[in-house]
């Protein structure tokens, strides 16, 4: 078997870059899998700091972290998230067939790539197998090993040309599309989560997501994506230093520690795994709500 090719995408974040080098070097099929490293350049109006820490990202990742091989391919100017992931991954996929794609805020276990790998043999002829993620949001319910929601998703995961082909970088033709078909409230996960303001707020430039516009192509393809029941990767971008992360406060979840057993299962919809995730984000939408709420209380006591 031929191993997929990894993508990791940085810019100017260097502790992160290096625990996510450092962490993924010690993946198990580390020494047998490529690695390109796409790292952004910096804006025009970048500052010191920020040249200092681009310049020391540059050097990180030259840094030998037990890879097969490494390839970094540097821009001289800023292209963001979107532009360098939606360029990144086409070149790959067009070049391998497969590719698993990482960002530098993303720390995983050492059976991520295993997962992965073994996901994408598994399915690789597939059809309506979109994507395969190694992040699944808290659950309290036991689920299947690994399931299937309907879409795509994007904190460490992996795909093939085949499904990558069908990505649309048009928001507006998305939406349409989702308005067309009266689907919204599914894709919302009974409106539980806004998605669909999400894609709203891309076309309107107030964000420039490319993982809400690969989950809506997945989605209005019938395409299916394939999550474990417990999470090979943890997202610790949330403290500020991220150009769209912002600040949170959230709980830091270890990964799985043993290998996940991927074995062919006829895509469709887990509705367990549906209901749990409703449950979850309704609470985030409550716990927020909370926040806010006690932030005015304050506010009104000063």
């Amino acid at each position: 078997m031929l191993y997929a090719p990894i993508i990791l995408f940085v810019y100017n974040r260097p502790e992160h870059t290096k625990t996510t080098l450092t962490l993924l070097g010690k993946n198990f099929l580390a020494k047998e899998s490529d690695l390109f490293i796409f790292a952004d350049g910096p804006k025009e109006n970048a500052t010191a700091e920020q040249l200092t820490k681009i310049k020391r990202v540059g050097e990180i990742v030259r840094n030998d972290y037990g890879f097969k091989s490494v390839t970094v391919v540097e821009s001289k100017k800023n292209k963001g998230l979107a532009a360098s992931v939606i360029a990144g991954v086409t070149d790959i996929v067009n070049k391998f067939g497969k590719c698993i794609v990482v960002e530098d805020d993303l720390e995983t276990s050492p059976y991520f790539l295993t997962y992965m790998n073994d996901a994408l043999e598994v399915y690789k002829d597939t059809e309506n197998v979109a994507c395969i993620h190694g992040y699944v949001e808290p659950h309290k319910k036991l689920l299947p090993e690994t399931f299937f929601l309907k879409g795509a998703d994007c904190w460490g995961w992996a795909t093939w040309k085949r499904a990558w082909d069908k990505f649309n970088p048009n928001g507006q033709e998305l939406l349409d599309e989702l308005h067309n078909h009266h689907c919204e409230k599914h894709f919302n996960f009974d409106n539980t989560y806004n998605y669909i303001k999400m894609l709203e707020d891309q076309i309107a430039g107030k964000n420039s997501s490319w993982a809400i516009r690969w989950l809506a192509s997945a989605y209005l393809n019938d395409m299916y994506c394939l999550y474990p029941n417990e999470t090979l990767v943890v997202n610790t971008g949330f403290d500020g230093s991220g150009t769209h992360c912002g600040t949170a406060k959230i709980n830091i979840r270890k990964t799985v520690n043993h290998k996940v057993n991927v074995v062919w299962q006829k895509p469709e919809e887990c509705k367990e795994a549906w209901n749990e995730y409703k449950k979850h984000f309704r609470k985030m939408k409550t716990s927020f709500v909370i926040r806010c709420l006690r932030k005015i209380k304050r506010m009104i006591i000063k």
